[in-house]
């Protein structure tokens, strides 16, 4: 491994962090507020102790510092007076930044891509996966050489690898360039694999649960396919694809947990994830699970909508999953009303509730039969696209027996 500072963070101790963020003219103070208490989510999912958070109005950001001369100069202050060992700034800083920051500062610099790079690395559990993120990170560090690496030379040694005059500088960047190219081959290697494997899956109906990160996507893979994925309240609990074989009714198919997308989610690390990202695009039904209980789910569906259009994936049918119905329900009554609060619901986001929608809890499991049955009902129809001589034993089958398998 190539020597490199302390700014990924793996160890388990946790660090004490501050916050940091601009309020411009262009979001409202809400959305300000909720963006650090997401940047705080992924903080505590990195093991990072979040000390305080400091947010300064500008009409935009200093090119030089990213937040103004003022503000820097109080953070530094209670920095030093608290034994802070980082701080982690909401947006992504150029290389510039970092370096005037890690000199007034004194301090580990993180930026929201680093953090989300540094999430995923501790992820990772299949070989693809830890690839793709490796090279994210060599991707997102390769710019910020000057700052963020040491001795690199040591770790290669030749002949002929430092003629004389030849800079430290150029040394690092083509030792990083040659591990960059070396993960991109061992990664086309793995999708050629990969693109083998879906090539036998063709037969079958695929469909991929799609979302927001921690909207319950894992929760209800488990139940749909009576499986044991990994779920946990956390940020990206899931990096690697799951795929589990399911058969309702006698119509199989194959359902896909995939990673969760987020705002401002580094482009390198969506680059590097498309090989992950193609159960999606290969999918013919996307399942797109939202949080209805959060204040942003609007804005969180558009994320996701325009990171499908990124990797080509809007044009399937989709059925939205509105999740977590309960937990709303909790928010707008003192008490529980089961038969009310969908119905009062469904008045406020009737534009949402197309025909391919439902409201769901999946943890109280309710309107899951419901769900169930949308998906087959959707499934069955593409399944009969491919098997047409199959429909008459299906029918014969289905009036025999409605339940699930």
């Amino acid at each position: 491994m190539i020597e490199k500072k302390n700014y990924i963070q793996t160890a388990k101790k946790k660090e004490r962090a501050v916050l940091a963020a601009i309020h411009t003219p262009q979001q409202s103070r809400e959305q300000t507020q909720e963006y650090l208490d997401e940047l705080a989510f992924l903080a505590e999912t990195a093991n990072v102790e979040v000390v305080k958070r400091f947010v300064q109005n500008l009409q935009k950001i200093d090119a030089k510092t990213f937040l103004g001369k003022g503000k820097i100069l109080e953070i530094a202050d209670f920095i030093q007076k608290n034994e802070i060992d980082t701080i982690i700034f909401d947006d992504e800083l150029t290389p510039s930044q970092v370096k005037h920051l890690e000199a007034i500062l004194k301090c580990k610099i993180l930026d929201r891509s680093l953090l989300i790079l540094n999430i995923f690395a501790q992820r990772a559990q299949t070989a693809q996966a830890k690839i793709q993120v490796e090279l994210a990170q060599y991707q997102y560090i390769l710019p910020r050489l000057t700052r963020m690496w040491s001795h690199l030379s040591k770790q290669r040694g030749g002949v002929g690898m430092r003629g004389p005059g030849e800079k430290e500088l150029e040394t690092d960047r083509r030792i990083v360039n040659d591990k960059i190219a070396l993960l991109k081959e061992k990664l086309a290697h793995i999708e050629r694999q990969s693109q083998t494997r879906r090539k036998a899956r063709n037969t079958m109906v695929r469909v991929a649960l799609v979302g927001y990160t921690n909207v319950g996507k894992s929760t209800l893979m488990n139940l749909l396919s009576k499986s044991n994925v990994f779920a946990e309240n956390k940020l990206f609990a899931t990096v690697d694809s799951t795929v589990r074989k399911v058969v309702w009714n006698r119509v199989p198919f194959l359902l896909s947990d995939t990673v969760g997308f987020i705002r401002k989610l580094p482009t390198t690390l969506i680059e590097c994830f498309k090989s992950t990202l193609a159960e999606i695009v290969e999918a013919d039904i996307l399942l797109h699970v939202v949080d209805i209980a959060h204040p942003s789910f609007e804005e969180q569906m558009q994320v996701v909508m325009q990171t499908l259009a990124e990797i080509k994936a809007v044009d399937k049918k989709i059925i939205t999953i509105f999740n977590k119905i309960d937990v709303l329900r909790e928010k707008i009554y003192q008490e529980a009303i089961p038969d009310e609060a969908p119905l009062h619901l469904q008045e406020i986001y009737a534009q949402k509730k197309a025909d391919n929608s439902l409201f769901i809890s999946a943890t109280k499991q309710e309107n899951i039969e419901a769900l169930r049955q949308m998906i087959f009902e959707a499934v069955s129809e593409r399944y009969f696209q491919i098997y047409p001589h199959n429909t008459e034993n299906f029918l014969q089958q289905f009036l025999m027996s409605h339940s699930f398998e």
